[in-house]
């Protein structure tokens, strides 16, 4: 199994990444602002505009180091990466895979199936720990709708009835996300789903997030010689990673749904580290990236048992895992993509 290295985050917008030997320097207004030894790292996340050195960039694709670009608000921009390595032949099974559709639903229901899964997961266990505080008869209704729903997904007979489907369960997910929400409510509230530009305070934490988790598992299926952007379940669209997208629907409440609520609900973050444009956007301060970062970054080295490999790994090898197994799938080895359920 893979070994989770570091992963450097550099979030104030005006900082310039380069290299110095076998070092990453962080420069800020000319000053020397962090360094950090090239080895230890296995991801650069830029958060800003000053960009990298043409050698930083070369040294990260040579050794296969991910160095990304966002905007300062956790939009994706841009990815290095160096020579394509990997089978030849997985990939063009995977390109085969993706223009058949029999083929295609077959993997994409396992995608929307561990969706499922995981967001009654996330709704059951706030159940167990919180019945009390939160409307335990409307969630447990919920519950039931989203097994519905699962149930359900057996008639999908094409990628149009699985994509309603989705948006159908996670429409009734989120419909009592408020519901889990349980400090600082007048501040962090959820009333549905917003995105480009968030227009509350969680919406800014899931969005940034998201974006966070996509690069994650887009590396991950990289390093395993599988295409990010040919996905089964998301239309191919020039400048997506629609296979990471896909693989991250399963993922999303574990990685991301549930640390928002965590924050929130430990008061971790402030509602003073977020600000409201005249447009209604609300993005984040700095100081609240790095919290949420640092809390993203202690989070990937939880300890947890796979439940298809039943090996002990860390929460942050999940997306590799999966990769590993979706891999194993398109070349044969096993029968089916197994989703990661979340125990």
């Amino acid at each position: 199994m893979k070994k989770l290295l570091n992963v450097l985050y550099v979030t104030t917008p005006d900082a310039y990444v380069s290299l110095d030997g076998e070092n990453v320097v962080v420069r800020v207004e000319q000053e020397t602002a962090a360094r950090v030894p090239l080895h230890n790292l296995e991801q650069i996340m830029c958060f800003g505009y000053q960009g990298a050195s043409p050698a930083l960039m070369a040294a990260c694709a040579k050794r296969d180091i991910g160095l990304c670009f966002f905007t300062s608000r956790g939009r994706f921009l841009a990815r290095v990466s160096g020579e394509i390595r990997g089978n030849v032949l997985l990939r063009k099974r995977q390109y085969q895979i993706s223009e058949n559709q029999e083929e295609s639903v077959q993997i994409a229901k396992n995608f929307i199936i561990g969706k499922i899964y995981n967001c009654r997961k996330v709704l059951s266990r706030a159940l167990r720990d919180h019945s009390l505080s939160i409307d335990a008869a409307r969630v447990t209704q919920n519950l039931e709708l989203l097994r519905n729903h699962m149930q359900q997904l057996d008639l999908c007979s094409s990628i149009q009835d699985l994509m309603g489907m989705e948006g159908t369960a996670a429409k009734t997910y989120f419909s009592v996300f408020d519901e889990l929400i349980l400090k600082n409510k007048e501040h962090f509230f959820f009333r549905e789903r917003t995105r480009r530009p968030p227009l509350d305070n969680v919406n800014a934490v899931l969005s940034f997030l998201y974006s966070i988790l996509a690069n994650d598992v887009a590396s991950a299926l990289e390093s395993v010689g599988l295409d990010p952007y040919v996905g089964f379940l998301h239309q191919d669209r020039p400048g997506r990673a629609s296979l990471a997208l896909d693989m991250m629907e399963e993922l999303r409440p574990v990685f991301v749904d549930r640390l928002a609520l965590s924050l929130i609900n430990r008061n971790q973050i402030s509602p003073n580290g977020f600000i409201q444009k005249e447009n209604r956007a609300v993005y984040m301060t700095d100081e609240t990236k790095k919290e949420i970062l640092k809390a993203w970054q202690e989070r990937k080295n939880d300890l947890i048992t796979h439940p298809y490999l039943n090996e002990k790994i860390k929460f942050g090898l999940i997306p590799y895992a999966q990769s590993l197994l979706m891999a194993r799938f398109i070349r044969g080895d096993i029968d089916g993509y197994p989703p990661f359920f979340w125990e």
